[in-house]
């Protein structure tokens, strides 16, 4: 994984938005109407090229396919892996019950793929070669340059593009897979004897995946939302309890990547990409010690909005473990405001000045694509953001030196 030597590195969450022609052809192809999966696997195709360009022409560093080609960011594995024929959730959409007129504001933004069955058979792969489409398309976007001894360490993971030319200022590229602990938070076990047998399930089958992702070449980024997020399930246990949940989950997550290399790895966690108060939030400082227990080198989580823009705090009382990176938001992903190029410089720098320069990359919250055909973020605004991001790294990375 590249580090931010000699400037501060930019990248994101992993969704972008998708266009209104593959959210169709999603939506058909989930409703059992689709018959035209040729016409999606092309849309698909355009939609990462398109994406791939934005995210370069926007000045991001470390970039991906924006998951052009699923639903969303878990809840697609139901399609691809065996044992999930069971009782289907009311869907979640973003809605807040606590605060009805909030929940009816929102409801406008749900997602029509949020509704999802419960595991009710042994979880096994059932359609693999999906997986391998996936992989094969966003490498069909784009040729990895391969280690060499005779090519220098700047260019080991330089991306190019079709015709073999240099795409300039692109770093990497990462794919995302869900943890075992965020399939099991949205897929409720109601098979498995015990909810961490059911785990390591999980873990076991979805290692196929991220070892097909990183021998492809690819950083795998593992979307750990479950290890903040999980804490709205247990509204009635202490945090001591709590933190031993999340440990399992972790230990599950290092289960799976145990033969995987740490710096060919990152890990995001976050509290959700919806609009809501956030005022149940876990703290970071309350969980950030399990997280850095993780296998995978870098850690992804929000440092932009409104609840845990402060959190930056943390690091000064945090030793961030030898080979760490942290990839902390410095944009927000749920808001239409285009934060000023020198705020986000401000961020990076009270992040670098405390864990150094060379251990922070600088990302996003969360996804602005998190499910298809739930926008929260004008798409062009999306842009914008993420244009600021990389003013803000270069404005950062200057005063830095």
């Amino acid at each position: 994984m590249r580090r931010s030597t000699t400037r501060i590195l930019t990248t994101h969450t992993g969704s972008l938005p998708r266009p209104a022609k593959v959210v169709e052809y999603l939506l058909a192809e989930k409703s059992g109407s689709g018959g035209n999966s040729a016409a999606l696997d092309l849309a698909v195709r355009d939609a990462i090229a398109g994406v791939l360009a934005k995210q370069v022409a926007a000045g991001i560093d470390v970039v991906n396919d924006g998951e052009q080609g699923r639903t969303d960011y878990t809840v697609h594995v139901i399609d691809r892996l065996t044992g999930f024929e069971g009782t289907l959730a009311p869907p979640r959409g973003t809605g807040e019950p606590e605060f009805p007129e909030l929940a009816a504001l929102l409801s406008q933004f749900a997602s029509p793929f949020q509704r999802w069955p419960a595991c009710s058979g042994k979880v096994a792969w059932k359609d693999w070669p999906a997986a391998e489409a996936d992989i094969a398309r966003s490498k069909a976007a784009m040729t990895i340059g391969e280690r060499s001894d005779a090519v220098p360490e700047s260019a080991f993971t330089r991306v190019f593009a079709r015709d073999g030319t240099a795409m300039a200022g692109v770093e990497e590229y990462f794919m995302t897979s869900p943890s075992p602990g965020q399939i099991a938070r949205y897929l409720k076990n109601d098979y498995y004897k015990t909810d961490e047998e059911y785990l390591y399930a999980l873990a076991d089958v979805m290692a196929r995946e991220y070892r097909a992702i990183v021998d492809a070449g690819f950083v795998l980024q593992l979307d750990c939302p479950d290890l903040a997020m999980s804490r709205a399930l247990y509204p009635n246990i202490g945090i001591d309890e709590y933190r031993k949940i999340i440990a399992v989950n972790v230990e599950a997550l290092n289960h799976s990547v145990r033969d995987l290399p740490p710096d060919r790895m990152r890990m995001h966690v976050c509290w959700g990409s919806t609009l809501g108060p956030h005022h149940g939030d876990v703290p970071l400082k309350d969980i950030v010690d399990i997280l850095l227990t993780g296998r995978p080198q870098a850690v992804s989580f929000p440092g932009a909005n409104p609840r845990h823009g402060h959190e930056w705090k943390v690091w000064q009382d945090v030793k961030l473990p030898e080979g760490k990176i942290i990839i902390p938001g410095v944009i927000d992903s749920t808001s239409n405001f285009v934060e000023h190029p020198e705020l986000v410089a401000d961020r990076i720098v009270q992040y670098a000045q405390i864990v150094g320069r060379d251990n922070v990359i600088a990302g996003a919250d969360c996804g602005f694509g998190t499910f298809a055909g739930r926008v929260q973020v004008d798409t062009k605004i999306v842009w914008m953001k993420l244009a600021s991001l990389a003013e803000g790294a270069r404005l950062a990375s200057k005063q830095l030196r």
